[in-house]
């Protein structure tokens, strides 16, 4: 599989502390990797460090073949590299609806083409159809979560990048946002990088997984045989 995204050895600093150690992965194309972890790993940040929130002390990346180490965040959303941050972050006081053609103004769409597009998001979330004119601010977690990875879907990433989706939501919610990017993914060929917590969530809805241990990677491989490896249950699969 050809790969859309390669890390090399990056290592990230917060001012003297050292939070990733050399980690290098790969995401190939239509491919959805997960990366699990504890708190305070290094997940969060390594994807900081791949979008330039968080600028590498050393390391590559390179991105659709070429290096793009150093590379402004803007100018890598514009690329199609983007970012779901922790929080969801979607504009509290516009509806659901113009919380969509902001993001669909950014790639330039307009007219019947703009429409289209965002009813593709609806019917990607139904229940962003059914919360259409509704003030975000108004939605739920799993809503606004919904709503976010809508709007960054509709920017036309080639990766997209998901720091812990399921973060504060009901087990079942948690459930249907990941599962339905995983979906949306396999059937438009999306990209995908999933940061999670929940190890289970992640390796059940991912083709390949890695794992991260204080900075450094410690396994990888087909998210299956994470699964059933007896380090990794132990350790995040509570068995």
């Amino acid at each position: 599989m050809t790969p859309i995204l390669e890390v090399s050895d990056l290592v990230l600093s917060y001012g003297a502390a050292r939070a990733v150690r050399g980690v290098s992965l790969t995401v190939g194309e239509g491919e959805v990797v997960t990366l699990i972890g504890a708190n305070g790993a290094g997940k969060s940040t390594t994807l900081k460090g791949i979008v330039g929130l968080v600028k590498p002390q050393s390391g590559a990346i390179r991105f659709c073949g070429r290096s793009v180490t150093g590379k402004s965040t803007d100018w890598l959303a514009r690329n199609g590299l983007n970012l779901v941050p922790e929080g969801r972050r979607v504009f509290a006081g516009l509806t659901v609806e113009e919380n969509l053609d902001v993001a669909a103004t950014a790639s330039r769409l307009r007219g019947a083409a703009l429409r289209r597009e965002i009813d593709e998001i609806m019917q990607v979330f139904p229940r962003l159809q059914e919360r259409r004119k509704s003030l975000a601010w108004t939605l739920s977690g799993g809503e606004q979560q919904m709503l976010a990875m809508g709007r960054a879907i509709l920017a036309k990433p080639k990766l997209l990048l998901l720091d812990e989706p399921s973060l504060g939501l009901s087990p079942k919610l948690a459930v249907e946002v990941v599962q339905l990017i995983s979906r949306y993914s396999r059937d438009h060929g999306l990209s995908v990088l999933l940061v999670e917590q929940n190890a289970q969530l992640a390796l059940g809805s991912s083709d390949r997984g890695y794992v991260i241990e204080h900075g450094v990677i410690s396994a990888e491989g087909p998210a299956a045989g994470l699964m059933h490896d007896p380090e990794v249950r132990k350790a995040y699969l509570g068995s």
